[in-house]
């Protein structure tokens, strides 16, 4: 991969980087100037700091020419508001944009550092928890390696998620503590300071011209500061930005309780503001914990509206008539849709606009992506708390409604159960419906995948698309090919690399070259090679992470995503089971395989928790059984992450992606997993639908029930009772689980799990699907047996994996959404 590494011309007026030498000078430099160490007594850590010195001060040098271009050219940006932006790790990712992969590698190995050892250090950026965040990350890097003029707005987390420990099989939280040695990639902003208010209350007068005037008044204010993170493009020299908030008290300590003896009493308030960029997803369960989340959301839109508009006037003079003319918000799910009252806010009370002209100027400014079906995750939030804290906020969000149901009475007339359904306001619940706000405040909503989008179209928003069905459309999700193939499987990228040149790296598309590789010997021999080294990878992970010792002939079989009854790592270990019993009864497979199953369940999540706990149960049977040898395994891999992800999923033959039909918007896993060789077993949900039309009916292992078949039996009734007694392998597994077979100690442990399956009805239909699952298994087993099909397939794959690219989701959301184009030069 030397020549693609290598290629992007990164010579700077201002650092030198053009040579091994020129770099090794500068990574002295920074070492002593910038880290404070001596070079004779440097660890690895200093060297990351030095490196990121380094590649830092080019990519800033980048992002003001980027600045500049997009300034001087007065273009219309997009600003992607997310909660979380799941990053991973930054120094080889920008070396590789950046082209410095091998030079920086020479000079650091002159300096007798090894490359690899020094990224290895650097902690992940914890501001994310899945595929949320991690889409996020990946159409940041689209942004900027296509020129598109583009900024992210998030949090910075202090802690972030939080680091995931099992202790006695249950996970257990722990501060994820990954600015503990700072964050080298981050510019502070002191300058860059926002008021945020919370609480108060609401004072209007009319004017003598007859206008009433609100003022929101004795509020607690927060301000937010701004730390900016560059995101480089990749060979583009466009450099962007992810601008992040982290919450300061208005003032840092009551200096005469200080003097009066009240230490604690003195920062109480500085303490209390400071919580809101501590944690990503303070846990809910609590009102105090709800309050906070709900404050969170808000700081964060608050704060980056008064950014936007700031920007904008410094380019437009103090006029905001033309903004949805410069101005593009996504709002990545409902987290940020607060920024619709927000912006209403700012228009009418602090830049005098009539509500009119206002709410003209916020629908044709913001987008709204949907990322769920579950109608328990549309975020809702009570009216008395909105009163509470945001009170202005609640007011506009009646005025909106108000006009909103306005125009439904006209477009339905004499449907008055259909205002019910449309409306901002749940009376019955006393809540505001977030996701109902999302939709009235955007002049477009987009699902992630043409089933999601489809059934959000049907069912979901079916009485929103019936009035204003041009609004919706759909954009799939994608992954970058930069960060997933590219530095994550550098060899089985460069074999690609071999056979169809390097212009995949930005357009994916061109992977469609590579089909006829799959039919030629060598390529797939040398493939297969790749695969089995990056086995061996995992299982060195595997060994040092659980001491569980895998052997790398067996099928890797991995599901790696959050935990959640949805994505059925239930239904996963049923068949686990399934395969322990028989060969406990003398029936073995065909061929070894070890199971890796992956992810975090969110803290209050009891039902996701406890079956992390019996995956480890079912774990520590089957890996401690002399009867069963090597020929099966069961591994959970703590705390996933990026990281992680990158060992995991090159490493893996087999992706499970075995989510209830109709449930998973779209899924990224599938998509990373299938452009690295592994064939996907899975439901016909989300994506997966996608990919199988991408790659064949015979390349791709289709399981369950449709969405059709899932709602048909939801609504005809469904009876899981029927499945448990008509399958004695099924009946034996549930049966070893509800009677402590796995827990001896504690035979109850598990009867909820059971309950679940059998008496409450099952939700995620996990035994409706079992045996076609259970028979998918049989066949995957059977091409498993047969390498040379097997990897003809793991080709194929690869080879038409060119639309799931991030690239071109961002070319969809530039031309249809958001209306933008690339810089003219940069």
């Amino acid at each position: 991969m030397r020549e693609l590494s290598d290629r992007v011309s990164t010579d700077s007026a201002l650092i030198d980087v053009g040579s091994v030498e020129a770099i090794k000078e500068r990574l002295v430099s920074y070492l002593i100037h910038t880290v404070g160490v001596d070079p004779e007594f440097a660890v690895a850590r200093d060297w990351l700091y030095a490196t990121a010195s380094l590649v830092r001060g080019i990519l800033s040098e980048q992002y003001l020419n980027t600045a500049r271009v997009e300034y001087d050219q007065d273009v219309r940006r997009v600003y992607y508001l997310s909660l979380e932006f799941l990053t991973g790790r930054s120094l080889m990712k920008n070396l590789w944009s950046l082209g410095l992969v091998e030079r920086v590698r020479e000079a650091l190995k002159s300096l007798d550092q090894e490359l690899d050892e020094v990224a290895e250090v650097e902690f992940d950026a914890a501001l994310g928890n899945g595929g949320l965040g991690r889409l996020a990350a990946c159409f940041l890097d689209s942004l900027a390696t296509h020129a598109y003029p583009g900024f992210g707005y998030g949090i910075r987390y202090e802690f972030g998620m939080f680091n995931q420990k099992i202790e006695n099989g249950q996970q257990v939280e722990h501060p994820e503590t990954w600015l503990r040695y700072g964050n080298p990639w981050e510019f502070e902003r002191p300058a860059i300071l926002f008021p945020v208010r919370f609480g108060g209350h609401i004072t209007c007068f009319k004017e003598e011209s007859g206008k009433t005037v609100c003022h929101w008044v004795d509020t607690e204010d927060v301000m937010a500061m701004a730390y900016d993170v560059p995101v480089s493009g990749f060979g583009s020299g466009v450099v962007t930005k992810l601008r992040l908030w982290s919450a300061r008290a208005t003032r840092d300590f009551d200096l005469d309780v200080f003097n009066a003896g009240s230490y604690i009493d003195a920062v109480k308030d500085k303490t209390i503001s400071e919580n809101l960029s501590k944690v990503l997803y303070p846990a809910d369960t609590t009102l105090m914990g709800q309050e906070l989340r709900l404050k969170q959301e808000y700081f964060f839109v608050s704060a980056s509206l008064q950014d936007i508009l700031a920007r904008h006037l410094r380019r437009h003079h103090d006029n905001l008539d033309d903004l949805h003319e410069k101005v593009a918000i996504q709002l990545n799910d409902t987290h940020p849709a607060l920024a619709v009252p927000e912006l209403m806010r700012l228009l009418i009370d602090v830049h005098g606009y009539e509500f009119d002209q206002a709410w003209d100027i916020t629908r044709q400014t913001f987008s709204y992506t949907n990322h769920t079906l579950l109608p328990e995750a549309l975020e809702t939030w009570s009216i008395s708390m909105l009163e509470s804290i945001l009170p202005r906020h609640l007011d506009l969000i009646y005025q909106i409604n108000h006009r909103f149901l306005t125009e439904v009475k006209r477009h339905f007339p004499g449907r008055p159960d259909i205002l019910g359904r449309l409306s901002l306001v749940d009376d019955k619940a006393r809540q505001i419906r977030m996701a109902h706000l999302a939709v009235v405040g955007s002049h477009k909503v987009n699902g992630v995948a043409e089933l999601h989008t489809h059934l959000m179209r049907q069912h979901v928003f079916a009485d929103f698309a019936g009035m204003m069905g041009e609004k919706f459309v759909n954009v799939t999700n994608g992954i970058t090919q930069r960060r997933w193939l590219l530095q994550s499987n550098t060899q089985l990228a460069g074999l690609i690399s071999e056979a169809i040149g390097t212009d995949w790296v930005t357009d994916l598309s061109q992977l469609h070259r590579l089909e006829p590789q799959a039919t030629d010997s060598a390529f797939c021999e040398r493939m297969q090679a790749i695969k089995r080294a990056n086995k061996e990878r995992l299982a060195a992970l595997v060994e040092a992470r659980t001491g569980v010792v895998l052997d790398p002939a067996a099928m890797f079989d991995a599901q790696v995503k959050r935990i959640h009854e949805y994505k059925r790592q239930l239904l996963n270990l049923l068949h686990v089971i399934v395969l322990y019993n028989r060969i406990k009864d003398g029936n073995p497979p065909a061929h070894p395989r070890a199971v890796l199953i992956a992810g975090k369940s969110a803290p209050g999540y009891y039902m996701a928790k406890l079956i992390i706990r019996l995956i480890h149960d079912v774990a520590d049977v089957v890996n401690n059984d002399p009867a069963i040898e090597d020929r099966l395994k069961l591994v959970f891999i703590p705390n996933y992450n990026v990281s992680t992800a990158e060992v995991v999923i090159p490493g893996s033959d087999l992706s499970e992606q075995i989510s209830t039909a109709g449930m998973e918007a779209s899924g990224t896993g599938n998509m990373k997993f299938a452009l690295n060789g592994a064939l996907t077993i899975g439901t016909l949900d989300g994506a997966n639908i996608e990919i199988k039309d991408a790659v064949g009916d015979e390349n791709i292992f289709i399981c369950g029930l449709t969405a059709e078949e899932v709602a048909e039996k939801r609504t005809l009734g469904y009876h899981p009772w029927d499945f448990y007694n008509g399958n004695a392998d099924l009946k034996r597994a549930v049966d070893q689980i509800g009677g402590g077979f796995f827990c001896p100690d504690d035979p109850g442990r598990y009867q909820p799990v059971v309950d679940n399956l059998l008496r409450n009805g099952d939700h995620y239909f996990v035994m409706a699907d079992f045996a076609s699952y259970a028979e998918t298994q049989a066949r995957v087993e059977a091409a498993y047996g047969d390498p040379e099909a097997w990897t003809r397939m793991a080709v194929l794959n690869v080879a038409n994996m060119g639309m799931f690219s991030s690239d071109r989701s961002i070319h969809t959301y530039a031309k249809d959404i958001w209306r933008i184009k690339p810089l003219k030069q940069a």
